[in-house]
């Protein structure tokens, strides 16, 4: 049964209701919608047929079960085509409950939450998630479905705050796995792709809320890094360093640091030679610092702190596009200076390179899996061409390092290769077809993951 027949059986009233709601059987606003829907950097449009918008777990499940190719949209912060589908996209934007546990300390969240939505709420209950990406934006469902991260030595990236999942799988059955319950399978299902099927909901664990001090410092030696790479990065709770890869040196060192109750950050004018940043600053040169979260040793929030970019504010460059590739943190210099023999063909394409920590995970598709990690990512200009001209030489140089590609950025690694990287990506596989045996989730991108 195709899915015009399906609603058609289910009666006129109902019908007409998933019609309001979804958008279904308006062919020019679907043209429309369509022609105009690009993932939030514009470097790719999707091509999926239709979009759709439930408002309910039964919405989803009798959307599943009606199509025969469809895949979970989140904020559309990924730069490939993680996302996109043969079929239907189905958006969960509309979906926005959130219901904190205290006693627990778990929040569950809605698949249309941002952390920028959560933070705030959650801030405002006493409480607080461990860590946040660079920027607020992302949704909470797709950002752990993909090892979205933030950095510190000692944090895990966000999918590891996961405690259950709550999925539409490729039958329509309402699912839910859980650490507690279903361990192995759960660390399988926590950074599954959007394979498995449409997450509904999530459980996070929380902890007390904090606050957090910014620092920033400018032009770090890269020699600092070679005996000094641990201390560095442990030096606060979160830490980044930025380079455009030339004069061997990080621009710029933003440091984060926890406060305990009214203690006033130290500034010291020099942190391993970096000095003392003198006003606020963007990490893209000639960007306004309007964007970015307070500096200055200023304290605050963590939920205003953590992430580099404000909520209410175009993140990073806007158009662009961004790779990121995962190396152990005992290699990661040698790592940086592989990266840095590229330096005068990387630099004319990019805005900037972040280097950031996290800790290893027993995730199976998560990058740091089984590893404490470097991560070096690049902000690319939005040129494409150049940029995958370039991407194959990293990769070469960082072979040796075995490093791990972003999912939901820019790589053009193999399934072969991938294969080699992941240890159990063959049972993540059989995980996939076990919840969707008609492989209704699978697309394109799911394709090259698999090699199938």
């Amino acid at each position: 049964m195709n899915k015009r027949e399906f609603l058609k059986a289910s009666g006129s009233a109902m019908a007409g209701a998933l019609l309001s709601r979804m958008g279904f059987g308006q062919t020019q606003k679907e043209a429309a919608a369509r022609a105009n829907r690009t993932n939030w950097a514009g470097n790719y449009t999707y091509k999926a047929a239709r979009l759709d918008e439930p408002g309910s777990a039964q919405e989803v499940q009798r959307l599943v079960t009606s199509l025969s190719n469809a895949k979970a949209l989140g904020a559309r912060h990924s730069f490939n085509d993680i996302a996109d589908s043969s079929g239907d996209q189905i958006s969960l934007k509309n979906m926005t409950e959130m219901t904190l546990d205290k006693a627990g300390r778990t929040v569950t969240v809605a698949a249309g939450v941002t952390y920028g939505k959560l933070a705030p709420w959650l801030d405002a209950q006493g409480f607080a998630v461990h860590n946040l990406a660079s920027l607020p934006h992302v949704s909470v469902v797709g950002a752990c479905a993909t090892a979205t991260h933030g950095s510190g030595i000692h944090n895990g990236n966000l999918s590891t705050a996961v405690r259950a999942i709550e999925f539409v799988d490729g039958s329509g059955q309402l699912k839910t796995l859980s650490r507690a319950t279903n361990t192995d399978e759960f660390n399988g299902a926590v950074v599954a792709l959007g394979a498995l099927g449409v997450i509904i909901r999530i459980t996070l664990a929380v902890v007390p809320t904090f606050q957090i001090s910014q620092i920033v410092y400018e032009n770090l030696s890269f020699d600092q890094l070679e005996h000094n790479l641990d201390a560095i990065f442990g030096s606060g709770y979160s830490v980044s360093l930025f380079t455009d890869w030339q004069h061997h040196r990080a621009t710029q060192v933003w440091l984060k640091q926890s406060i305990t109750g009214s203690t006033t950050p130290a500034l010291p004018p020099l942190f391993y030679g970096a000095t003392l940043q003198k006003t606020k600053l963007h990490p893209l040169a000639g960007h306004s610092p309007e964007n970015c979260t307070e500096q200055l040793g200023v304290p605050g929030p963590w939920y205003e702190r953590l992430p580099h970019f404000r909520m209410n504010f175009t993140p990073s460059s806007g158009a662009e596009l961004q790779s990121e590739y995962f190396v152990p943190r005992a290699q990661a210099y040698k790592a940086i200076l592989a990266v840095e023999q590229l330096r005068d063909k990387i630099t004319p394409h990019l805005f900037i390179t972040e280097l950031r920590t996290i800790a290893a995970d027993d995730l199976w598709l998560s990058t740091a899996y089984k590893r404490d990690s470097v991560a070096i990512h690049f902000t690319w200009k939005p040129e494409e061409k150049a940029v995958r001209s370039v991407l194959p030489l990293i990769e070469e140089k960082l072979a040796p390092f075995d490093a791990r590609p972003h999912w939901a950025k820019v790589f053009t690694m193999s399934h072969q290769r991938l294969s080699q990287l992941y240890p159990r990506l063959n049972d993540f596989r059989a995980l996939a077809a076990q919840y969707d045996p008609n492989r209704k989730f699978l697309n394109a991108y799911l394709q090259n993951v698999f090699g199938a």
